[in-house]
């Protein structure tokens, strides 16, 4: 393979392919990594079928009964009301193959599995009846941890096109889902369905966002009514789940007031100052019905936001935090009744001794509810590596349960990631998801790992970079230490750490040699 000491784009072998399901229109795409010796590993692709393209097909068109209401389309019946009778649906095949191939096992998760899982309410799967370009996916503490990105243009920076490049960047890094956390441009709408109409994975927002920008930014003019008409037209767009900050309830805002930081959450901070001005009850808690309604129509799943999350370690675990966890717990209750797919997000900054309370209060309060959090960040005292603080928290609580992390960048608390910073932010969240998966021994978790050590054994250079989470950066560190004549062969027996006389994999040959004839 030709190559110069700097500039080389290393491209490994990897084929796409597709696993078919029951139906000709269920095909699962795959990324195969073929490795020199032979071998290959399957892999979850999130890139969708064209990695340019602005629109994409319509890969799961007629996955389930729709009734025409204008030019869109409402369910008839939800992902969690088929999952209550029992039904299985062509996403739970599609999810449970993706599940599947990838541990290199004959279906260890079945369609029957994601029903059953489902009809718990334990595990969902979001999928606007009106985002046709969505390859179907699941979040629960049984199947492989997800990690979400967030992206989203603002009055200071970013357009269409800009928006759409950070989209593409975060599903080549690996995003499971993607939240547009959009404000202050012209065009709101226009861009996200810019958005959903280049993604192959769910789409979040916040409408609360959107909602103060049609209140001209003013949170005196923000009311239900704007704020429920907001819900609908991106419900109508297509957007998978929803951020809605309901179990933030008036009596718990003295509680938040004691604390250093306060209200950190931006959503949250909304809901508090229109409840401050307006001296009223939050207004997603007194509509909550109405919200259930608005998303069993194009069954958009809720996703109950944490608006009280804390701050900083000194505000974790409180009065405010835990009692709108009691109150989200309930409005998960109501959720599920009504057949509409929920998720419950999650804390912020919480220390290292109470990262397991905070799994486990979760699941008490909110029935085991799939838990998605924003790490949590262990520590306060490392801004620039806080994607570091965060995943240290976040590995350890998907290793106890939590089904989706949310990744953080270097730039959290300091500024607007860069593209780069967008990169390191998600591969950090990859590992810290791919290491609770390890820990959570699920089915094929390992083989990756495997195939790695295996490769690293036999001097497997290029094998080695093909398995990485970043293969160019992989062949970028070890390249350029290596001396010009060695960097050329395929395989040399030895790296620049130890050189060649000081290989400890060299003796392991020879203990094998003595040892294992």
């Amino acid at each position: 393979m030709p190559h110069t000491k700097d500039n080389y784009i290393f491209k490994p072998d990897i084929e796409r392919i597709s696993v078919q399901g029951s139906k000709d229109t269920i095909k699962v795409p795959f990324n195969k990594i073929n490795l020199s010796n032979g071998d290959s590993v399957l892999v979850s692709t999130v890139e969708g079928p064209d990695v340019n393209a602005k629109t994409l097909p319509k890969v799961n068109e007629g996955y389930t009964p729709y009734i025409i209401d204008g030019d869109k389309k409402k369910v008839k019946k939800t992902q969690l009301d088929f999952a209550k009778e029992g039904k299985v649906t062509d996403y739970m095949e599609y999810v449970a193959i993706r599940e599947s191939f990838k541990s290199g096992e004959n279906m260890p998760f079945t369609p029957e599995d994601v029903c059953s899982q489902m009809a718990k309410g334990v595990a969902v799967i979001p999928s606007n009846i009106n985002h046709e370009e969505c390859e179907p996916m699941i979040i629960g503490k049984h199947f492989s941890v997800k990690v979400n990105a967030n992206i989203g243009a603002s009055s200071l920076s970013s357009n269409f096109d800009e928006e759409i490049k950070k989209l593409r960047l975060s599903l080549r890094f690996g995003a499971d889902t993607v939240m547009d956390l959009s404000t202050g441009i012209k065009d709101l709408g226009g861009l996200r369905n810019a958005i959903l109409r280049a993604s192959p994975v769910p789409i979040g927002t916040v409408p609360v966002y959107e909602a103060l920008d049609r209140a001209h930014g003013d949170v005196n003019l923000l009311t239900w009514e704007l704020f429920r008409d907001t819900v609908i037209d991106q419900a109508r767009q297509g957007v998978d789940y929803f951020t809605i900050h309901a179990g933030l309830t008036k009596d718990l805002l003295p509680h938040a007031a004691k604390r250093i930081l306060g209200i950190v959450s931006r959503g949250g901070s909304i809901m508090a100052s229109q409840m401050l001005r307006h001296e009223c009850e939050n207004m997603a808690y007194e509509h909550f019905d109405e919200l259930i309604e608005i998303c069993h129509d194009y069954d958009v799943a809720l996703s109950l936001g944490d608006g009280l999350r804390p701050g900083c370690i000194s505000d974790a675990c409180d009065k405010a935090q835990y009692g709108e966890l009691e109150n989200i717990g309930k409005l998960a209750k109501r959720c599920f009744e009504a057949g509409v797919q929920c998720f419950i997000e999650g804390p912020g900054h919480v220390p290292m001794d109470k990262v397991k309370e905070n799994q486990e209060l979760q699941e008490k309060f909110c029935n085991y509810a799939p838990f998605y959090t924003l790490g949590p960040l262990v520590t306060d005292i490392a801004p620039g590596y806080d994607h570091i603080t965060s995943a240290i928290g976040g590995s350890m609580i998907a290793s106890y349960g939590t089904a989706m992390l949310c990744y953080v960048t270097p730039a959290e608390h300091l500024a607007l990631p860069t593209e780069n910073d967008v990169k390191v932010g998600l591969i950090t969240y990859k590992l810290a998801a791919h290491s609770a998966d390890l820990a959570k021994g699920l089915p094929g978790a390992k083989l990756r790992d495997d195939a790695m050590a295996l490769a690293r054994a036999d001097f497997r250079w290029y094998d080695q970079f093909a398995l990485s989470l970043d293969p160019q950066n992989a062949y970028d560190v070890w390249r350029a230490q290596m001396p010009e004549e060695c960097a050329k062969s395929h395989e040399p027996a030895f790296c620049s750490m130890c050189g060649p006389r000081f290989c400890p994999i060299r003796l392991n040959r020879k203990l094998q040699e003595k040892f294992n004839k």
